[in-house]
């Protein structure tokens, strides 16, 4: 059993450069393979430092297959100090043993866990980006359901993304817009992304990038913006010129990477 985050002190990367305590939602991933799960824990903990991400993955001593005692302890350690705790499996399996652990455990902690539906590695970045932004257990748990529609089918008309309330048109007041060129040599990859939608949880505003929710990690991603790619940027609400300002000056430094 694995883990990252920073369980033991306060992680950097607040909306004004300070520093946050560890998030009140914790993740458990829990995977018939242990590289698997160490894999998606690591992925996930880059992009948000500031969440428990505990891995559950192969059976005790190596091999294939889930382990009751491993996944119980792991969800024990997620939920210590009253944290809220959000576990995702990779197979149906590895649900079935996870919701036989929350018949048996101490009540007060299995009131506080539940399993998230969705995709096993998607879901995991978009909880944890989600967590570090501050939300509650109930909106970890949609933003890995939303991960899931991101993957629907082209030929689905229905619509899979959040969708971005749409703006006034440019004459009427309350809306800020911006545009950046994206400087990045990586065009908006899973670092900056994860830093724009964890940056943006900070403030009282609703922005999109492209059209897009800018607060969720895999539609940036999905975006596929490279180098040189004009960044137009929508805001309204009570931080919406703070929101955009912040946005502009991470664009412009390059996300810390040039």
């Amino acid at each position: 059993m694995t883990a990252t985050g920073a369980p033991d002190g306060p992680a950097a990367d607040s909306a004004d450069g300070g520093t946050r305590t560890l998030a009140a939602v914790a993740l458990v991933l829990v995977s018939h393979s242990e590289a698997l799960a160490a894999g998606t824990a690591e992925l996930a903990g880059q992009m948000a430092p500031g969440v428990l991400i505990v891995a559950s993955g192969g059976m005790e001593g190596g091999g294939l297959g889930t382990d009751y005692g491993k996944v119980e302890d792991a969800i024990t350690r997620a939920a210590a100090d009253g944290r809220t705790v959000a576990v995702l499996a990779d197979l149906g399996s590895a649900v079935l043993t996870t919701e036989s652990i929350l018949e048996l455990v101490d009540p007060d902690v299995a009131s506080r866990v539940r399993v998230a539906p969705g995709p096993f590695v998607e879901g995991a970045v978009a909880a944890a980006v989600t967590a570090h932004g501050g939300a509650d257990l109930t909106g970890v748990l949609a933003s890995v359901a939303h991960a899931g529609t991101l993957f629907a089918s082209s030929a689905d008309t229905s619509g899979g993304s959040v969708p971005v309330p749409a703006l006034p048109a440019d004459d009427v007041a309350g809306v800020v817009r911006a545009t950046r060129t994206l400087l990045n040599p990586l065009g908006l990859h899973a670092r900056p992304a994860a830093v724009v939608a964890r940056m943006l949880a900070g403030f009282e505003a609703t922005v999109s990038v492209n059209g897009v929710n800018a607060a969720s990690v895999l539609e940036l991603m999905k975006l596929g913006a490279a180098q040189g790619a004009e960044l137009h940027i929508e805001a309204t609400g009570p931080q919406a010129e703070a929101a955009v300002a912040a946005l502009t000056d991470a664009v412009d430094a390059g996300f810390g990477e040039i």
